[in-house]
């Protein structure tokens, strides 16, 4: 009896290591950014961002003249721990990477090509990216511009963000959100608000982004004390990644233009919290994905069998390749729905209604 109890408990272990194996080689991944305490500031930003290479762009890297590190660990005492601040003066720093480009400056870290794959955003990848800011009472933007944060676009056309926030000098000053969609597409301010809220308060951003030609996109940035909304945006058919692009990636610090330089000043901006995570299914728009995992069965054969539950919240579905290519739409939904002509393989399908809700999910078609 002992012996049987043993073999059977030895199963159970192997089982349940088996298990484990599985879940990690398939889940997701979240990478975490915060400050700790004052010193090796660059060297904790390199850790986490691409250890071994750079991710920190700032005058003191380039020029012997930028006086001593541009980032900096500080205690704030709202948030009650240490935070990172960045500084940038107006007559002392310039551009980092091209020392020719004396109209602008930047203090920015950023993920990039020598990141680990995971802080990449590749075509079909859901990715949450959220972080605390502070910009200071009386924060003096550029009328040209004042970047933020920015997600850029890697190889081909990626010569402009993607998306940009952006304060700028106005009558009041503005924080707009910036959407480029190519080189030759022009500008699109898809939101404008003012400034003024935003100034002397803890910020909590949280920008959702599904990597692909019809990708989906949103962001929300609020009050860290009480959570009311300052600016909210969300778009569910939007290209988020360009043809020729390998990978998306974020870019958080202060880039502004020196065109005016006499109405600007040294500014130092407080930064935490930093988080890039991907996830399985993105939810733009408050629906659950969860149970729309419930109602549809996955894998598909031949049909794909939709629940009253889907339809009821649904009017249409549109499916694509796993290149982002539109392959199918339908505006009539049924219960069944035939997608026997598609080959063995992943695809996406996005669901939504005309209150601008919409989900995107997985599918494997056997």
């Amino acid at each position: 009896m002992y012996r049987k109890s043993f073999k059977n408990s030895r199963k159970l272990v192997l089982l349940l290591t088996s298990l484990l194996l599985i879940t990690s080689k398939f889940s997701y991944s979240q990478v975490i950014l915060n400050a700790n305490e004052p010193g090796n500031t660059y060297e904790l930003i390199t850790s986490v961002f691409a250890p071994g290479a750079n991710p920190i762009e700032a005058p003191d890297l380039y020029h012997p003249w930028a006086s001593g590190r541009h980032i900096a660990e500080v205690f704030d005492t709202e948030l009650n721990k240490y935070v990172f601040e960045f500084y940038s003066h107006a007559l002392l720093d310039n551009e980092p990477v091209d020392p020719t480009l004396t109209d602008r400056q930047r203090v920015e870290i950023k993920t990039y090509a020598a990141s680990p794959d995971n802080l990449k955003g590749t075509l079909g990848e859901n990715i949450i990216y959220k972080w605390k800011f502070k910009i200071p009472i009386g924060f003096q933007p550029s009328a040209n511009f004042t970047h933020l944060h920015q997600i850029k676009a890697v190889d081909g056309d990626d010569s402009s963000p993607i998306f940009t926030l952006t304060p700028r000098k106005g009558t009041p000053n503005k924080l707009e959100l910036i959407y480029v969609a190519s080189a030759s597409s022009g500008t699109d301010k898809v939101s404008i608000v003012n400034l003024l809220p935003f100034e002397g308060n803890w910020i909590d951003a949280e920008e959702k982004i599904n990597v692909g030609s019809s990708g989906t996109y949103s962001i929300t940035l609020k009050k860290h004390s009480d959570g009311t909304v300052l600016l909210s945006y969300s778009n569910s058919n939007i290209a988020t990644i360009r043809p020729d692009n390998t990978f998306i990636r974020p870019k958080w610090g202060i880039y502004r233009s020196l065109n005016d330089v006499a109405n600007l000043r040294d500014e130092a901006v407080r930064f935490s919290d930093f988080s890039i995570e991907e996830v399985s299914n993105l939810n733009v728009n408050s629906i659950s994905n969860d149970a729309i995992f419930a109602a549809l069965p996955n894998p598909i054969i031949d049909k794909l069998e939709l629940s009253d539950e889907i339809i009821n919240k649904f009017d249409n579905l549109r499916l694509f390749d796993i290149s982002g290519k539109l392959l199918f739409e339908n505006y009539n939904l049924m219960n069944e729905i035939d997608l026997s002509f598609l080959k063995s393989g992943l695809y996406f399908i996005r669901f939504s209604n005309n209150q601008n809700q919409s989900v995107r999910i997985k599918i494997i078609k056997k």
